[in-house]
């Protein structure tokens, strides 16, 4: 079975998890992509530390508002009733435990719930960022990774090789073949997603899997 890198599937997926109500901030890159499949009905109230509440999704293209930027740097809307705030306010609502989730891009995940998100001098955003404090702050924590890096190696592993962001505060990976959680230091697979398998999950992935007794096959279409 040959791989081929979705990103739509890993933000569908993710925005599937999400109720009524829940406060959620969007890591940068890949995660901003989840603001655009929450699905119909389901009203949630995106934050971003550079200090916004009820972000909405992407504008069209020519649409683009300059002065309405996420922290990184991309241009975003705004929801009826959203507010804007200065960092230091910000950063309280995350420290103060009032975001229910959030979801972090990364380089490396691994079982124990270790998050490696940075690495890369001479990048646009080469350092941590806002991470190290959502990653203790958020109730609940994703990690929204494609499944392979370049080279085609898998980036979840049974031990980050990379600098730590955050140590044992991952609670869910999505990736665009499958959603695990962690738990009891390895990873537990929830669902895998259409045309992908069990066994190619397993074969594939250099990390210790459990196979989850309710896993199911998903099609994100």
């Amino acid at each position: 079975m040959e791989y081929v890198a979705n990103k739509e599937n890993i933000a569908k997926r993710i925005a599937r998890f999400f109720r009524d109500g829940d406060v959620v901030n969007l890591g940068i890159g890949l995660p901003t992509l989840v603001g655009n499949y929450v699905p119909a009905g389901v009203t949630i109230v995106l934050q971003s530390e550079n200090g916004f509440l009820g972000l909405g999704p992407a504008p069209a293209k020519g649409e683009e508002d300059p002065m309405l930027v996420n922290a990184g740097g991309a241009c975003v809307t705004i929801q009826p009733g959203g507010c804007f705030f200065d960092s230091a306010t910000s950063f309280g609502i995350i420290r103060g435990g009032h975001v229910d989730y959030t979801v972090l891009g990364v380089l490396e995940v691994d079982q124990l719930g270790n998050l490696a998100n940075y690495k890369v001098p001479g990048k646009l955003v080469p350092g941590m960022g806002g991470a190290m404090d959502l990653t203790v702050g958020a109730k609940k924590v994703f990690a929204a990774t494609q499944h392979f890096d370049n080279s085609g190696a898998s980036k979840l592993l049974r031990r980050c090789r990379l600098p730590l962001t955050a140590a044992a505060e991952v609670d869910y990976v999505v990736t665009d073949i499958g959603f695990f959680e962690v738990r009891g230091g390895a990873f537990a697979l929830k669902e895998y997603f259409k045309p992908y398998t069990v066994e190619y999950i397993l074969e594939k992935t250099d990390a210790d899997i459990v196979v989850d007794k309710d896993c199911m096959e998903v099609d994100l279409g």
